[in-house]
């Protein structure tokens, strides 16, 4: 087993159980977060690892529901096995980075458990009785939608699972507003969670005793596209739920008891996000904007060389423009920049040990 500080150049595989938990645990006393990057194919797969390989940052790189779904065959729809795919292949490449990368699955709202994330969980706990690595590193169970004593109820339940599998839990304490995967909330007060909720999540849940659990509590998020300052952030609500927690149980009012993670990040000020991290936010996901960088390098490529991706008046066409792995490169390689944007933001950039 590969230790959790690795020689930098040295290729590895996917972070085992212990090495993720290493990477958490520094984040949080380092005062920095790792971006999640959401993929649905290996181009943007290979894009993130050559981000966080650029950065020399280790990070995270998840799977949506939408994105299981299509990475098992836009006809098919198995979002299980897309998943179960998407990590066989990840495992396998991943290998050759010189960085660790921890693999979940985003937003999984109630009506989709037994359907991705409990069979997920299953196949986890069959291969670490085996002797093996779970297939995942956490998984993300999103419980906003439904009243706050339900999402604890099955929190526990599948912290539980998570636990025996040797795989950490998300969990979303509020609601993100905005759409994502065709799951959509509302901007309103529940945007913001209250110190109330973090209270009553350490009850529920534990502080770690349980099995260890990542928190995404509201602090105005919003999925989607906005431009920066549109969207009303207020991260001294994570403070107030830290302080709240910590209260709870019995702790200094300067520690940090939730692992924190925050979701809806586009359009966010710098300031915004460093305030994030400094109140405890270890993990920041990020999807619309490295999905924009992708495709638009491609409309540039398309767009600027059309007479050679087109076969325009009878002609051939270059075959060199058209052949999608020319054009996957460019746009990988424009996705791997944003990737290394977020590190920097995210402070983990040169952080890999």
């Amino acid at each position: 087993m590969k230790a959790a500080h690795e020689t930098a150049g040295v290729a590895m595989p996917i972070a085992t159980p212990e090495v993720y938990a290493d990477m958490l645990d520094r984040a949080k006393a380092g005062s920095f977060a790792y971006p999640a990057i959401n993929v649905s194919s290996s181009q943007t797969l290979n894009a993130a690892l050559k981000g966080f390989a650029d950065a020399g940052s280790d990070g995270i790189i998840q799977v949506s529901t939408g994105g299981a779904d299509y990475l098992s065959g836009p006809s098919i729809k198995n979002m299980v096995s897309g998943s179960l795919a998407f990590a066989a292949y990840a495992h396998e490449v991943a290998k050759n980075y010189p960085v660790n990368i921890a693999l979940h699955t985003d937003h999984c709202p109630k009506d989709k458990l037994d359907s991705f994330v409990r069979p997920l969980l299953a196949a986890s706990t069959e291969r670490v009785q085996a002797g093996g690595t779970p297939w995942f590193q956490s998984h993300m169970w999103d419980g906003s939608a439904v009243p706050l004593d339900e999402n604890l109820s099955i929190a526990q339940e599948l912290l539980a699972l998570a636990k025996a599998a040797n795989v950490i839990l998300e969990i979303e304490v509020g609601v993100v507003g905005g759409e994502e995967d065709g799951v959509e909330g509302a901007i309103d007060e529940k945007l913001y969670s209250t110190p109330e909720d973090a209270i009553a999540t350490i009850k529920a849940l534990g502080a770690g005793e349980n099995g260890r659990y990542l928190t995404a509590l509201t602090f105005g998020n919003v999925h989607g596209v906005y431009k920066p300052g549109n969207v009303k952030l207020r991260p001294e609500i994570l403070l107030q739920a830290q302080q709240a927690a910590a209260q709870e149980l019995g702790l200094t009012d300067d520690a940090r008891p939730f692992d924190l993670v925050f979701h809806g990040g586009s359009g966010s000020l710098p300031e915004e996000i460093s305030a994030a991290v400094d109140n405890g936010v270890i993990k920041m996901n990020v999807d619309t904007d490295t999905q924009y960088a992708f495709t638009r390098k491609i409309a540039d490529w398309m767009i600027s060389g059309y007479a050679g991706v087109l076969k325009i008046d009878g002609e051939v066409g270059n075959k060199k423009q058209y052949d999608p792995r020319a054009w996957g490169k460019a746009a990988e390689e424009a996705m791997a920049v944003r990737v290394v944007e977020a590190c920097t933001a995210l402070r983990s950039a040169g952080t890999h040990q």
